[in-house]
């Protein structure tokens, strides 16, 4: 079951308290390339490399959950020789980082349908989040062959089923029965969403748990995107004042 938005922090609260979890937009690996002269698919390489910087500093600013957005359900539709690569690279990742992120007591988790994933992409996927599941002290989400909107109706599709075996009635259909269901089920929701590339959307990415999440976007295209731009857009989530729908006191106070 997902857990509940943490309470809005108190004016006194000190400025450190971090976001626990960040969820990031990758964006930009193509353009990037095509700024250099260089065919699309070569920006994903260098994409990979600012995933393994960010992974590696995000415990250091406080950040315990990080969900990356690294394929979506939509993706499918690019040029077949960019969707190679990008295969190309979750395998070579995996298997050059799972003893590392084991070791630093990493916990994989991909997010997104697994029907129809290539059997090797499926292997993968597997392996990564079986030799992880043991560990606890950092927590990294990938979602691939995911979209927002699929993940909800998959979780209204399970919801449907057990409700046609018998086991829930209208009454058990409830905000944590669909959160529990969706791919994130069991995770907070994103504190802070982060964008790359100067896009100014969510492409589909996390639609019911970032309801109250706060949204940083940046130019920076993802290759270029390093631990300094992490540390700077969870600056700007600390001047944020979080308040989950509700009114502040000082306003309720002044009528």
């Amino acid at each position: 079951m997902a857990a509940n938005p943490p309470e809005s922090p108190a004016k006194d609260a000190p400025l450190h308290v971090a976001p626990l979890h960040v969820a990031i937009v990758m964006d930009g690996n193509g353009r990037w390339a095509k700024r250099r002269g260089l065919p699309r698919k070569l920006g994903h390489p260098k994409g990979v490399e600012a995933i393994r910087k960010v992974v590696e500093a995000a415990p250091d600013h406080g950040v315990r959950w990080l969900t990356l957005y690294a394929f979506s359900t939509e993706n499918w539709l690019r040029p077949a020789g960019e969707v190679a690569e990008v295969m190309r690279l979750l395998k070579h990742y995996v298997d050059s980082d799972l003893d590392k992120l084991i070791a630093e007591g990493v916990r994989v988790r991909i997010l997104g349908r697994r029907e129809g994933l290539p059997p090797d992409i499926a292997d993968i996927v597997e392996r990564a989040e079986s030799r992880t599941a043991h560990n606890d002290k950092f927590f990294l989400q990938v979602a691939f062959n995911y979209g927002g909107r699929a993940d909800i109706i998959d979780a209204a599709r399970a919801l449907v089923a057990e409700a046609a075996a018998g086991r829930l009635t209208a009454a058990d259909v409830t905000e944590a029965a669909l959160e529990q269901r969706l791919s994130t089920g069991g995770l907070p929701p994103p504190d802070l969403v982060i964008r790359t590339s100067g896009e100014l959307r969510l492409s589909n990415f996390l639609l019911w748990e970032s309801a109250y999440s706060e949204f940083v976007f940046t130019e920076t295209l993802w290759p270029d995107f390093t631990p300094k731009h992490l540390g700077a857009a969870i600056d700007d989530f600390h001047r944020r004042e979080r308040r989950f729908g509700a009114v502040p006191d000082d306003v309720l106070a002044a009528g």
